[in-house]
């Protein structure tokens, strides 16, 4: 398994702990902060006597329509579904049926079999439109006249977050093998983007996989920017978040960088999670609070740097996972919750097999 992964269970106890409670944590304000701006999510969230973030924002007297009361602070029963975890557990059970043997057409046919087109969004929505369209022929009888699975990621959204936020498992079940890591996050991101979209996935998973067996998260961060083109955009801002990181700024600059970009769009929300992460390598309240707190995709960027700081093995604090009681929504063909103790040992029984 390599050295420093003895704590396997722990640590992947702890990455579906810190991806559940940091999307829950960002899903509360994900609508406002994206139509509203990061001016007015901070007036929200220091209105409401919540900054910094370090807990579940409440709920103020009379909130804002975009405010996801559910996620709020005394609100919450079970953590609500959401694609960022849809996509984990797809993940999850693609790898059980597939391994290490993981491929696009894999990724293809698993989301016409039990992900609701209705929870897929810009370049997943646009690819699977493709698939709808010519996914019977293609899969039933190998072939469709002018269709090529690469048609899919032939789409205007195709350097967006979406494939960011699909890559978080295949890291947390590879430790030491980044390497392998990336080959499936790859795999999988590139049925529906393209350039930037797929070097965030590569990096959020070469990253998860170095953790474990890296002297820190700045080195295991140097491990996975080698899977990517050094003058990529997601590189620049990788060595942004990094920068600013290491001089101890905020975001400013970050905010000023991308504004031009959509607010979900890789890199920006790559550069808030490289910056938050190292800034908070010992602290998984203030890791997950000031990337939500910072805006644009608060749901994506809470849950990502939620699962790679618990990659640490440092337990994430009881006050994050107790509210939702272990009970994981989800929103995929035959499921509607699942349980934090039965994909945990589902996801050891993964990286076990994958390590032989």
């Amino acid at each position: 398994m390599g050295p420093g992964v003895s704590d396997l269970e722990s640590r992947l106890r702890g990455a579906w702990q810190g991806r559940v409670s940091g999307c829950m944590l960002g899903k509360a304000v994900e609508a406002f902060s994206m139509t509203s701006g990061h001016e007015l999510l901070s007036d929200y969230l220091g209105g409401v006597d919540a900054l910094p973030l370090r807990d579940y924002i409440p709920l103020a007297e009379d909130p804002p329509p975009l405010v996801f009361a559910p996620c709020c602070r005394g609100r919450i029963e079970a953590s609500s579904p959401d694609d960022d975890i849809n996509y984990s557990v797809l993940a999850l059970q693609m790898l059980e049926r597939h391994g290490a043997h993981l491929s696009t057409e894999d990724v293809a046919r698993a989301w016409l079999n039990t992900l609701p087109a209705g929870m897929t969004f810009t370049a997943e929505r646009a690819a699977y439109r493709q698939l709808l369209v010519h996914g019977h022929e293609f899969f039933a009888m190998g072939s469709a006249p002018g269709f090529d699975l690469a048609l899919c990621s032939d789409n205007e959204y195709n350097e967006w977050i979406g494939a960011q936020i699909r890559a978080d498992v295949y890291g947390w079940v590879t430790p030491g093998n980044p390497e392998l890591a990336v080959r499936l996050a790859r795999a999988d991101a590139e049925l529906s983007h393209r350039g930037d979209g797929v070097h965030g996935a590569v990096i959020v998973a070469g990253w998860g996989a170095a953790i474990p067996t890296s002297g820190s998260l700045d080195a295991a961060l140097d491990r996975a920017t080698h899977f990517i083109p050094s003058d990529s955009g997601a590189a620049r801002a990788v060595e942004l978040g990094r920068r600013l990181a290491r001089e101890g700024e905020g975001v400013d600059e970050i905010h000023a960088t991308y504004a031009d970009l959509s607010p979900v769009h890789t890199i920006n929300n790559l550069a808030l999670v490289v910056w938050a992460l190292l800034s908070h390598a010992d602290d998984f309240g203030a890791a997950i609070g000031d990337v939500v707190a910072a805006g644009w995709d608060t749901d994506c960027n809470g849950a990502t740097v939620g699962a790679l700081w618990a990659l640490q093995g440092k337990p994430v604090p009881e006050h994050w996972s107790a509210p939702w009681q272990e009970r994981v929504g989800v929103s995929l063909a035959g499921h509607a919750e699942l349980t934090l103790g039965d994909l945990v040992a589902r996801t050891v029984a993964v990286a076990e097999t994958l390590a032989i």
